[in-house]
């Protein structure tokens, strides 16, 4: 089953639809949706390698848009929208906390969230709820987003075939190694932050 699954994900990403997914992910994952696009952008490269430059472009762009989102609705909408996603990742508790640092490392923390694993929507909320200034969270969501995807694209069009030949020998490890990191990431995000 889950061959079947790797091979369908592998000619999705090949498919004349896959930078439209893969944007719509992007874009959603920025404001609201809990999973990253990660996980189109490697099947993606790896099923078409020459393309890598074009799909870490994409994912980069909608990203930001999806922050812009993020923004807004942390400007606009936070009663309503913001407040239960934030809940929802465990951080309406240390909220306030958080404000305080905000107001002094804004910049820094909306580029550490865009490179690292940590839930970016919060980032891009907080941002729209401390009115951090728009352009500095542009230039630090464009910097930190774009680092994050190029570096991935060009990991793995240099490191292709290898790659995708350790993925497929070690497939069954590799997804249960990616869900006990994904859900553990969530717990200790949860609890340590």
């Amino acid at each position: 089953m889950l061959r079947r699954l790797y091979d369908w994900t592998m000619d999705l990403a090949g498919h004349r639809h896959a930078l439209l997914a893969l944007a719509v992910i992007s874009f959603a994952e920025s404001s609201v949706f809990p999973i990253p696009p990660d996980i189109l952008i490697i099947p993606m490269v790896l099923a078409a390698r020459h393309r890598a430059w074009l799909i870490a472009t994409v994912c980069t762009l909608a990203s930001v848009a999806g922050g812009l989102a993020g923004y807004a609705i942390g400007a606009l909408l936070f009663d309503t929208v913001g407040q239960p996603i934030v809940e929802f990742y465990g951080y309406l508790d240390r909220y306030a906390e958080f404000q305080q640092g905000y107001e002094e490392w804004g910049a820094w923390i909306v580029a550490g969230a865009g490179f690292t694993p940590f839930p970016y929507k919060v980032i891009t909320i907080t941002s729209g709820v401390m009115n951090l200034d728009l352009m500095v969270f542009m230039i630090a969501s464009v910097l930190s987003r774009g680092a994050r995807f190029f570096l991935l694209a060009a990991l793995l069009w240099y490191f292709g075939p290898p790659i995708r030949a350790f993925i497929e020998r070690h497939l069954p490890l590799l997804a249960t190694l990616f869900f006990v990191l994904l859900f553990g990431g969530f717990i200790a995000i949860r609890y340590l932050f």
